[in-house]
């Protein structure tokens, strides 16, 4: 049987006027077809042998071209009406028409009319666009070649030109200072650098801002939170009791790698293959812990073999996503329905990840997690030296007291005085805690340095290989008990082979994906950057690649910025400093009027951006609601961990301190009982950190209970880390603007805002108000805003004199006192002021 789409007599007729009248334009196939054939008939008549139906094969042109069982051509070059996919899709008649109607697959009248037309025109083909090798175009030619300042530019306005378009004229300054700021660093501008910018007024000072920015060890920080999403990295097992592990040192060389600037290909080929490499560093082995990061089983909750599976299957599957933007989990249990992937492949790869030496499959917290290396930060080796002196030396001196103890005529009376009692370890250990003072306080000195060496220092999870490959096989239907044909190590046949010479282990398969032929993983990179700061790739389906994925909104531009990395070594910071200068980037956010029809210039907030409740702002219907021809700057409501670090940083009270292990901020008490069985090794109830030193670090550095997450992330749309996520959703509901009114550190925020302001007594009310509103907003207030913000100050004021003690209760919110000798009525007044200023819209939304 041949495909067909379902389609009622209305659509039908609508159909036929539009194949009477034709439609201008060339069709690509890349484009405009293979996505349609993809998405309505590939599951019957692509890649599948077991699915296909009728002989016809619609993947492949050779075969969409012959004779299919019934004896006619579904596709007859430069026939339309000779082509019996389109009399199909036309048919009236139930039996006749494909996919029947059950299959509940339909086609608007356009996309017939595209493949009407491609037939039309010859029915050009070629392979998988994104299965090519990249290629750098030539610049496009454009009208307006004013507006370019980077070659990124031409291809944009080429785009924004063939549509009739123009592009938006620049942001003002202070929109771009905080814009490339939360880009680079993920923290707002001071006031100082804001002004810095603007008084700046040489043609170089965007380029100066950018390079500054670059190069802060911020740029590090922040960048890392998107590869550890991608990377699902987690403080936790993952599974049942869903212990702690110590897997920071991991996450530290993401950060350096970023600051350091090492080149994305080697970037890739240390985590794969560091232990593969001559001679390897610590900080090489340490990189390999990206193979160690899957979730983990619970010894008694599955079977050894079936655990070995499940990890191995992770590691293939995360791989595939984040490196080559491939579904390769669909190939696990048969061969891929819609790209080019035989189960064969799965394994072919899963052999690659089969030959850990000594990794046990259950989780058992009291032992180590082997292969593992003893990590020492590279900063902190010397005290960390003095450190372990100084355990050896306690530990000699309770050991020296241990047995002096023992032996003492007072441990024997002691003893004597308990009916039955005999001498043991344990009854020594209990005389020593209750009578010795010194025994005590050489354990409080043991444990004090063991903190000590804790924050500096772990057994962390490495890679190691096996002198001798364990052999792989095909496993029927992906189970973990069927298997099938053996397997040898190989990438998939229609992608580039392995570089000539490299060795068939994970070194060689990290060669092939950084190879210049491989046409996945450069364009997979830079589409991912792109999507940082745009809020959405040039390809939209940045986890997905494959025939079921996107078309690119600009294939052209992908392939140039792929090219580009690829020639300039790698070099993320070139990377990102080229899109951000960029003429495309630096747009304003606002929606014009002449594209829309409204009479003023309205500003879009097309996805969760949360307003405030005096917000006019109106949402326009939008020819373009994602931005997908980049007519306009970058807008959306900011990340949950910059939603946080920006309250700490703009209320002073954010501590700045880099690496070390994971800490536990403020969470509802009983979070994590729901979750954990019997001792989880430190996760079984949460108890959070005490100090400004941990709670008020970084998000970055929250620890992440991957069955029960931070609620202040998960609310807004962090992912739990339980698998790869290089893609994240932006929602908008009413539990975000709770949350961000009433969590304790964004209340603790305000309140340390207003004691920002209120410290200089120098200010009038109207003054504090404008400085918390551009300290957090990051422009100057206009005068209505600050009457309204005033207006909140002066009711709240009057509420708090009359009501001391509740004005005494809120001040006491949060992990920090409230800084003594300040009024404390016009505290609580400006604290609910910098509540409201820290929940406005453009405080939460970069734009």
């Amino acid at each position: 049987m041949l495909p067909t789409f379902l389609f009622g007599p209305f659509l039908y007729s609508c159909c036929l006027a539009r194949l009477a009248t034709g439609a201008e334009g060339a069709i690509d196939y890349s484009r405009d077809i293979r996505p349609i054939l993809a998405d309505r008939c590939y599951a019957c008549h692509g890649p599948n042998e077991d699915a296909r139906e009728s002989g016809l094969r619609l993947d492949v042109r050779e075969r969409a071209l012959a004779e299919a069982d019934s004896g006619k051509r579904a596709i007859v070059p430069r026939k339309p009406r000779a082509s019996e996919m389109i009399r199909r899709i036309l048919a009236e008649d139930a039996d006749e028409r494909m996919p029947p109607p059950h299959s509940h697959k339909t086609l608007t009248p356009s996309e017939i009319e595209k493949l009407r037309q491609w037939i039309h025109q010859g029915a050009d083909w070629r392979e998988h666009w994104a299965f090519l090798a990249p290629v750098a175009p030539e610049l496009p030619l454009v009208k307006n070649e004013a507006w370019p300042r980077t070659p990124i530019d031409y291809f944009v306005l080429a785009r924004l030109e063939q549509s009739g378009w123009a592009p938006s004229s620049e942001a003002d300054k202070e929109t771009l200072v905080r814009r490339v700021t939360l880009d680079l660093t993920g923290l707002p501008p001071t006031l100082e650098e804001i002004d810095a910018f603007l008084a700046d007024q040489s043609p170089q000072a965007y380029e100066r801002l950018v390079d500054r920015l670059i190069e802060s060890p911020r740029f590090g920080e922040h960048m890392a939170r998107y590869w550890l999403d991608a990377v699902r990295f987690g403080d936790s097992f993952g599974r049942h009791m869903d212990p702690m592990w110590d897997m920071w040192p991991y996450r530290d060389w993401v950060i350096k790698a970023y600051n350091s600037n090492k080149p994305y290909d080697q970037f890739i080929t240390e985590q794969l293959a560091g232990d593969l490499l001559p001679d390897p560093t610590d900080q090489q082995l340490v990189a390999t812990g990206f193979n160690r990061l899957h979730i983990s089983y619970g010894e008694g909750t599955v079977l050894p073999e079936e655990a070995f599976v499940g990890n191995v299957v992770d590691r293939v599957v995360t791989t595939g996503t984040v490196l080559m933007g491939l579904t390769l989990e669909c190939s696990k249990c048969h061969d891929h329905k819609y790209d080019p992937l035989k189960m064969t492949d799965f394994y072919s790869l899963f052999a690659y990840f089969n030959s850990i030496d000594g990794e046990p499959q259950f989780q058992r917290p009291e032992l180590p997690f082997e292969p593992t290396l003893t990590y020492v930060k590279p900063e902190a080796k010397s005290r960390y030296a003095m450190l372990a002196a100084r355990a050896s030396e306690i530990e000699k001196d309770i050991a020296a007291l241990r047995t002096a103890t023992a032996e003492s005529t007072e441990y024997a009376n002691w003893l004597a005085e308990e009916p039955g009692r005999k001498r043991d370890e344990k009854l020594l250990d209990g005389y020593l805690k209750d009578h010795v003072e010194k025994f005590r306080q050489l354990e409080e000195q043991l444990a004090s340095v063991q903190r000590d060496k804790g924050e500096i220092s772990c057994t962390t999870m490495i890679w190691k290989e096996r002198k001798e490959p364990r052999p792989a096989q095909v496993l029927n239907r992906g189970e973990y008990d069927q298997p099938g044909a053996s397997v040898e190590r190989s990438t998939p046949p229609f992608l580039p082979p392995l570089p000539e010479g490299s060795p068939r282990n994970r070194l060689g398969l990290a060669q092939w994906l950084v190879s210049r032929e491989h046409p996945l993983t450069a364009r997979v990179a830079v589409n991912r950057f792109w999507q940082q700061v745009f809020g959405v790739g040039i390809v939209k389906t940045s986890d997905d690649f494959g025939s079921q994925g996107e078309a690119p909104s600009h294939p052209h531009l992908l392939d140039w910025l792929a090219v580009e990395f690829i020639q300039d070594g790698w070099d993320v910071k070139q990377l990102m400093k080229r899109i951000v200068l960029s003429a495309a980037y630096r747009q304003t956010s606002r929606v014009r009027s002449a594209e829309f029809g409204v009479r003023s210039e309205q500003e879009l907030t097309p996805d969760s951006s949360l307003r405030t409740p005096h917000s006019t702002l109106r949402t326009p219907h939008s020819a373009d609601p994602e931005n997908r021809l980049l007519g306009r700057g970058p807008r959306f409501r900011l990340d949950a961990e910059i939603l946080r670090d920006q309250a700490l940083y703009v209320s002073g009270l954010l501590v700045e301190r880099q690496g070390g292990p994971s800490v536990k901020p403020p969470q509802p008490d009983g979070l994590w009982l729901a979750v954990s069985a019997g001792d989880s090794e430190g996760t079984q109830k949460f108890t959070q950190d005490v100090g400004p030193e941990k709670v008020h670090r970084r998000t970055l550095y929250t620890f992440i209970k991957r069955t029960a997450p931070p609620p202040q992330l998960a609310i807004l749309d962090a992912p739990s880390r339980e698998a790869a996520c290089v893609r994240r959703e932006r929602t908008n509901t009413p539990l975000q603007a709770l949350l961000l009114l009433n969590d304790p550190q964004y209340f603790e925020a305000a309140r340390a805002l207003a004691e920002r302001v209120l410290s200089d007594a120098n200010h009038s009310p109207k003054e504090d108000a404008a400085t918390m509103f551009r300290v957090a907003v990051g422009r100057r207030a206009e005068e209505k805003e600050l009457a309204e913000l005033l207006d909140l100050y002066q009711s709240s004021l009057a509420h708090f004199e009359r009501n001391t003690g509740e004005a005494n209760k809120l001040l006491t919110v949060g992990e920090r006192p409230p800084l003594a000798n300040l009024p404390v009525a016009r505290l609580a007044a400006l604290t609910t002021v910098g509540n409201l200023v820290l929940n406005l819209d453009e405080t939460l939304t970069k734009r």
